[in-house]
């Protein structure tokens, strides 16, 4: 996140040559133009990301180049040169627009000064950009941290550990438990922790843009590319990039994904100059990467490059012990945003929750909890069971080896609900959210009764 693309605007040659050469020198791409028109249409075929240009000019004024730029290229940066005589025309400019002057006589020490500035303001501007566009949409969960089971209190200790060096993570783990949580956890806790953190759902782009997502691109590579744009790793330079659920990237970007995990460097789409990031890489995957190395799916090079601290975040039917912490959480949560007054669970409610199997993890739980408190009765302190919408036939948390029918899972159910209320139907049918009436005539219908 640079400023690569220079625009010079003066009718002086001497001056303008002086720039050029000083720009250069700098490693940029410069352009020059002796008039505001000569300079407008050089814009028109490179946009640039900064001009640099003369106040006074014949025919068109530096004020009238700045009006005409910023209309229409309003991300182009703009510094004027001025001498000491006319510094109320650089503050008019300032007004329209433009970024800061250079009072006349000047230096190259100067321009780079200037120049280091400008892109520290340039690349806050790119990631304040990307942040507004994910606000709306964040695919993360707005979870706190919470471990009480002791698989969880050993990962947040590793968590630790891990944050404080550069090397690459790899979280693998199902749907929903909280994976992209504990990558951002790793960044917030490293020393990039004041840097960009920048997310990337990998499933969600389609093929054909994921390379100018990742990379970015310049104007006029593709159809529909009307203007430069950042890609991921730009916009996560000197801080962290989360690759969510990596494996579904294509196999054709991955031996580019490849180069930049090793050399931290890539072109963009359209591209021909190198681009050198320093961005740590946190990737999330929900499948079984070995199955996809096997079946020619995914890079085992890339893997590995990825692969350098694994880290993997059990099942929430695992974790038994968070379940009822993390139920608490959300109810003051949704609570809060619902303007709702903040109830407690029943115990029978919790005995619910705990006897669920939750495929879908952190995140399914999270809306069962914001669904209870939305339905739940006004007027009462407690959620109860029936206000806890699960369906009946899930209500095991171990997963069945031999096959069974749903009549014998229904029976099996509440045969161990009415066990674990020591064979009180009434509280064995708040747990299951059924009436009593209800559980008495399914026992009859197996025969218990």
């Amino acid at each position: 996140m640079k400023i690569e693309r220079v625009l010079i605007v003066d009718d002086d040659p001497v001056m303008r040559d002086f720039l050029v050469e000083t720009l250069l020198a700098m490693e940029l791409d410069v352009y020059s133009a002796a008039s505001g028109a000569d300079a407008l249409e050089v814009a028109k075929k490179a946009p640039p990301d900064l001009m640099i240009t003369d106040m006074q000019m014949p025919k068109m004024t530096g004020l009238e180049l700045i009006k005409r730029m910023k209309g229409l290229y309003p991300s182009t940066m703009i510094v004027v040169i001025t001498a000491y005589g006319s510094i109320d025309n650089a503050v008019e400019a300032m007004r329209l627009g433009a970024f800061n002057y250079l009072l006349k006589p000047f230096t190259p020490d100067m321009i780079e000064a200037l120049l280091n500035k400008m892109n520290e303001h340039y690349a806050l501007i790119h990631e304040n950009s990307y942040l507004k566009a994910e606000a709306g949409h964040s695919a993360a969960e707005e979870m706190q941290v919470i471990g009480e089971s002791p698989a969880m209190k050993e990962i947040l200790a590793s968590v630790d550990q891990i944050a404080k060096s550069n090397a690459s993570v790899f979280i693998h783990g199902e749907s929903g438990t909280g994976k992209e949580v504990i990558a951002e956890l790793i960044h917030r806790l490293s020393p990039r922790h004041d840097k960009p953190f920048i997310k990337v759902n990998c499933a969600a782009v389609p093929e054909t843009l994921i390379e100018s997502e990742f990379f970015g691109h310049e104007k006029g590579s593709f159809t529909g590319a009307t203007s430069k744009r950042l890609g991921r790793f730009e916009l996560a330079n000197s801080g962290t990039l989360l690759l969510d659920e990596i494996s579904e990237i294509p196999l054709s970007l991955q031996a580019k994904l490849l180069r930049v995990t090793q050399e931290q460097l890539f072109e963009r789409v359209g591209g021909t100059k190198p681009v050198k990031v320093d961005v740590r890489l946190i990737s999330t995957s929900n499948r079984e990467v070995q199955d996809l190395i096997d079946q020619k799916v995914m890079r085992e090079d890339l893997f590995y490059r990825l692969n350098v601290v694994p880290l993997y975040l059990p099942p929430l039917r695992e974790r038994q012990e968070d379940i009822l912490p993390l139920a608490h959480y959300f109810l003051e949560k949704f609570s809060g945003e619902n303007h709702k007054p903040l109830k407690a669970l029943s115990k029978e409610a919790e005995n619910k929750l705990l006897y669920y199997s939750w495929p879908g993890n952190i995140r399914e739980l999270a809306n069962i909890l914001e669904r209870a408190v939305v339905t739940s009765r006004d007027g009462e302190k407690e959620i109860q069971p029936e206000e806890i919408y699960i369906d009946i036939l899930s209500l095991d948390r171990k997963s069945q080896e031999v096959p069974m029918t749903l009549k014998e899972l229904e029976k099996k159910f509440i045969l161990d609900a009415l066990k674990a209320h020591n064979q009180s139907s009434s509280e064995a049918a708040k747990t299951l959210g059924i009436s009593e009436t209800h559980l008495i005539e399914k026992l009859k219908e197996f025969g218990v009764v």
